[in-house]
């Protein structure tokens, strides 16, 4: 078992802790809570400096999704009153893509609800990305479920550097949360999207009933990924969804997992996704301190995030510049 007080000491060095030792530091864990965040920040320091990672997301297809995902408020399989739309024109990607460039945002991303996008769908969503790459000002994204190599290809050569497809939980976990799919899928997906050149940005939701051990094994399961941006998003329960009623995590809980996916993936960009406005200012600059070094800037997807202004000056008060 790795000792505390080299941790941060043996990461820096480039050291990585195996699937033994990091599930050890959560048995460690309240006990030796401090320790284990002060290993995560010096990582965090070492290798992100005062650099900060911003992108922004556009809900491009909404609702209608045949996905059974117990959290989402998009599937078809709960009544949650969600907007439901196609894919939205290139004029109102421009907007948002637009309001990105005035704000400094780094990155850029088209989300689309459903299992996959495919066929003429896709065809137009690679037309409204290559109108975004040429314009320049943002790297840009994609989020658009399972696609396969040949669909992944369409996307690079639109202009996307990154795709997005989330695990969300451990795989042992997230089958009690949705039947539709896998995280072997996901995987694949992944796997894929690689081969075809693209950086990955995979990540998932904490508080959807899952044990701190369960959220290491999806650290874990991460690595397969090789994510160069890990979202990590806490849960808004929906009314209408299976979780609407889930208590919500300690601030402590939430802390303890960004520094254990720290301590797992000291070179990611750790990204603060949906649900941090819940947590208080104070627990948002320890968490920064600890480890996240970018995040989903603006409106999310079915609920509201912070605002550009109000994360500028966060990311200030916590030292760090935006790239």
């Amino acid at each position: 078992m790795i000792e505390l007080d080299t941790l941060g000491d043996f990461v820096i060095g480039g050291g990585v802790v195996d699937d033994d030792d990091l599930l050890g530091l959560v048995e460690m864990l309240p006990l030796h809570r401090r320790e284990i965040w002060e290993a995560a920040s010096r990582i965090t320091s070492h290798y992100h400096g005062r650099g900060f990672d911003s992108c922004s997301i556009v809900n491009a297809r909404s609702g209608r999704c045949g996905e059974d995902c117990k959290w989402c408020a998009q599937s078809a399989h709960y009544n949650t009153h969600c907007d439901v739309y196609g894919l939205i024109s290139a004029e109102e990607c421009r907007r948002h893509a637009d309001a990105s460039r005035r704000h400094g945002i780094g990155r850029f991303s088209l989300v689309t609800s459903g299992r996959k996008m495919g066929g003429a769908e896709l065809d137009r969503a690679c037309e409204i990305i290559k109108g975004e790459a040429a314009t320049g000002g943002l790297g840009l994204c994609a989020s658009m479920g399972l696609l396969n190599k040949e669909e992944l290809q369409k996307l690079k050569e639109a202009g996307v550097t990154r795709y997005h497809c989330n695990l969300e939980a451990a795989p042992e976990y997230f089958d009690t949360l949705c039947s539709t799919h896998s995280v072997a899928d996901k995987i694949e997906s992944i796997r894929q999207a690689r081969e075809v050149g693209l950086e990955i940005c995979s990540g998932g939701i904490i508080g959807m009933g899952e044990t701190m051990r369960q959220r290491v094994l999806l650290a874990l399961e991460l690595r397969k990924a090789a994510p160069a941006s890990i979202p990590i998003n806490i849960l808004c329960p929906i009314e209408g969804t299976p979780l609407e009623g889930t208590e919500p995590l300690r601030e402590e809980d939430i802390l303890d997992t960004i520094a254990l996916f720290r301590i797992a993936h000291p070179k990611a960009i750790l990204r603060f996704a949906g649900g941090r406005a819940k947590l208080s200012r104070a627990a948002q600059l320890k968490a920064l301190r600890i480890g996240m070094n970018g995040a989903i800037v603006g409106d999310l997807l079915t609920t509201v995030g912070s605002t550009v202004q109000a994360d500028r000056e966060l990311t200030a008060e916590a030292g760090l510049e935006w790239k």
